[in-house]
């Protein structure tokens, strides 16, 4: 199979979680740990950061990944899901893995994949780590998939472990009550090894303290110690939260195996984009009118874009959503203003919700839009009736982000 094939084999062969969500969900390790004995254990072959939570694991894995290339070090990033290739989920540097790895790796592995029935994330999560073996990477960045106590990447003994925040999200999986879901994303704090949460929160501060105890992990809140954080390239307000992350996860890290001076922070927060590729979040696409698309899809994070995109100043708001089927949409109806125009489309995965389902709930609900075939021809509408000085926001699912950048 050529690269072509051998991503659509991926993609395909077996259930995919971004695409057909529960089915694909396994709540065990050990398919994980036999690929892991197939690799030859290539987790134990590098030094690790382990990035879970709600929101902002994927822009913090990507700031502290800069951070550290600034640093001098050859830094492995693990993220997921892509946007518009597969091999954007592992990077060494910035750079993407080579075709020839993915190819290589799943024709060298498919009989084995095969007769596991081994998922898509297992897949995925040995390829990466076979590849930070390989290339004998000074430390890896690896974001945790979904959850943490049960997902792919928890094979990993990290020098340090970061839970960003705790939100109802996969709550089909992980619990309906954040102190249950922080009973999940709890999963990544291991014996003897720092633990940096990144937003204090009253339901799961005990959670994370309790486990912490038990591990005999030392614990720091990122917000109760980091009062000032320099500027970041990425333009989200809610990103403070993430710097303030970040900057704790380092100064654990300057404490230890990896110095990380001053100017490498401030650098590689000014650079996350150039350094890592990361895409999606706050970002800008065009001016007159002004477009912004955002990959936040729970209730947390799409609370704080609205939040910041009702800050800016425009005419008016032109809004290009679409979602996937699994979204407890009039839980969320109460954070998208009523003055907006909605252009509703699904965005082209299986698990994508129907635009017309989408905008049957919203417009029995005061909203104003119109249903479009594609999420292209959505923004194509935005763009034909915003004014000069309009903003037009895109965003509801990573899905419809990545079809437009």
């Amino acid at each position: 199979m050529n690269y072509s094939e051998t991503t659509q084999w991926l993609f395909s062969q077996l259930p995919l979680y971004q695409n057909v969500g529960k089915s694909a969900y396994k709540a065990d390790l050990s398919q994980t740990l036999k690929l892991a004995k197939q690799l030859n254990h290539p987790e134990h072959q590098f030094k690790s950061i382990h990035v879970g939570g709600t929101n902002g694991k994927g822009s913090t894995a990507h700031m502290l990944a800069s951070v550290l290339q600034e640093a001098g070090y050859k830094v492995g990033l693990y993220t997921s899901p892509h946007l518009k290739d597969y091999r954007e989920r592992i990077r060494i540097n910035g750079a993407t893995i080579s075709e020839d790895f993915v190819v290589d790796f799943v024709a060298h592995n498919k009989s084995f994949f095969e007769t596991n029935a081994l998922s898509f994330f297992e897949m995925s999560v040995g390829m990466a780590f076979a590849y930070f073996a390989d290339e004998q990477v000074d430390i890896a960045v690896v974001e945790v998939g979904l959850g943490g106590r049960l997902d792919s990447t928890n094979i990993l003994n990290s020098e340090v472990s970061v839970i960003t925040n705790i939100g109802l999200d996969h709550t089909q999986f992980l619990g309906t009550t954040l102190e249950a879901i922080a009973g999940e994303k709890a999963g990544i704090i291991k014996p003897n090894t720092p633990i940096v949460i990144g937003e204090t929160q009253l339901e799961t501060e005990v959670v994370f303290r309790t486990k912490a105890t038990k591990e005999q992990a030392p614990i720091y809140f990122a917000d109760q110690r980091i009062e000032t954080t320099p500027p970041t390239s990425l333009k989200g307000a809610y990103q403070i939260h993430n710097v303030r992350t970040v900057l704790q996860t380092i100064e654990i890290l300057n404490s230890g195996a990896f110095p990380i001076p001053t100017e490498a922070v401030q650098q590689g927060l000014l650079k996350v984009t150039e350094n890592t590729g990361l895409r999606g979040r706050w970002e800008v696409l065009g001016s007159f009118p002004t477009i912004i698309c955002d990959t936040a899809h729970n209730r947390e994070g799409l609370s704080l874009v609205f939040k910041q995109l009702l800050t800016k100043k425009f005419q008016h708001l032109h809004v290009v959503l679409g979602m996937v089927n699994d979204k407890d949409i009039l839980s969320l109806l109460e954070l998208f203003p009523k003055e907006a125009q909605y252009y509703f489309c699904k965005p082209n995965v299986p698990r994508g919700l129907e635009a017309s389902e989408l905008a049957q709930i919203f417009t029995e609900h005061g909203f104003e839009g119109s249903v479009y075939r594609s999420v292209k021809d959505a923004l194509k509408a935005a763009k034909q009736s915003a004014s000069h000085d309009d903003l037009i926001y895109v965003g509801g699912s990573t899905f419809v982000v990545a079809e437009i950048i």
